[in-house]
């Protein structure tokens, strides 16, 4: 989690008194600030008046820039990743419901192994087909709706969709328009495909980045879920533009945070680290130390 950040005034009523006159004259500046820049993309074109064709090639510009603004060769030939941080999980009310050190590590095309806390004792890995979960019990097979789920995750998932998913027959492009996105100008990119995945991508018009996500599902019960995922503090690792912190909200309630401390691409990792046998052997030894 975030660290909470205090700020402490003077208690003297004269001090109060100049400093709620200052806050007043700086929300007044800072409104105008705001309203200058929401009113920038107004004289933007309007994304309705493009005939399909048009809007369909300015969305494929933007994000053949943000694949550019990504890293390039760099960022599309990367075969791995290993990314060390903090992971908080909240409640539906709002509230923290965990926190966690986190090391993810990912191998292209699909393969993701996620391992919490300080000895990486539990983890959760999706690989060929199967889901596998490693905790102080053992090694036991996930059910095949996770795995289902976790496969359907990725086709909304802006780095699939960056480096795979647009090569795809029947993907359908289309503008969005402008906007300003946590006082960024970005431009608004829909991807949809056949099975009607349709997912909004903000794209920062400075530095060519996904700066957000969003995209609408249905739960369990057929009820409308709105998912979105925001990416921030990106740094320049091994060639690749590197979100550090990624929020994900689902209905405008946070569901987790994730802080990222150290990241790595195409990084040597043993030939069997996505396999369920990696675990077993991990737990083996692990359980014979104690």
């Amino acid at each position: 989690m975030a660290a909470n950040v205090e700020m402490t005034w003077a208690a003297s009523a004269a001090h109060t008194r100049r400093f709620s006159r200052l806050s007043m004259r700086g929300a007044f500046w800072l409104a105008i600030l705001v309203a200058s820049f929401a009113s920038s993309p107004a004289h933007a074109q309007n994304p309705d008046e493009l005939l399909p064709a048009a809007s369909a090639a300015k969305a494929r510009a933007i994000l053949d820039q943000a694949v550019q603004g990504m890293g390039g060769d760099a960022y599309l030939n990367a075969q791995n990743s290993d990314c060390s941080g903090r992971f908080a999980q909240f409640e539906h009310t709002g509230a923290l419901g965990g926190f966690s050190e986190i090391r993810q590590l990912w191998q292209t095309p699909d393969k993701n192994r996620v391992e919490y806390g300080p000895k990486h004792n539990i983890a959760e890995l999706y690989a060929d087909g199967h889901g596998w979960s490693l905790d102080r019990g053992g090694v036991s097979e996930l059910p095949a709706s996770d795995f289902a789920t976790y496969q359907e995750s990725l086709k909304t998932g802006v780095n699939m969709i960056l480096r795979f998913r647009l090569k795809e027959d029947g993907i359908i492009l289309r503008y969005g328009g402008a906007d300003v996105v946590d006082l960024k100008e970005v431009d608004w990119v829909e991807v949809a495909d056949r099975e009607q995945h349709d997912v909004r991508i903000a794209i920062d018009r400075k530095m060519h980045v996904p700066v957000r996500t969003a995209f609408a599902s249905r739960d369990e019960t057929g009820r409308r879920v709105e998912t979105e995922t925001r990416f921030s503090n990106y740094q320049l690792i091994d060639g690749v533009e590197t979100p550090m912190q990624v929020v994900r909200l689902r209905d405008g309630v946070q569901v987790y945070q994730l802080f990222l401390e150290s990241c790595h691409y195409n990084v040597n990792l043993p030939s069997d680290y996505f396999t369920r046998a990696s675990l077993d052997n991990y737990f083996a030894q692990t359980h014979k130390k104690k």
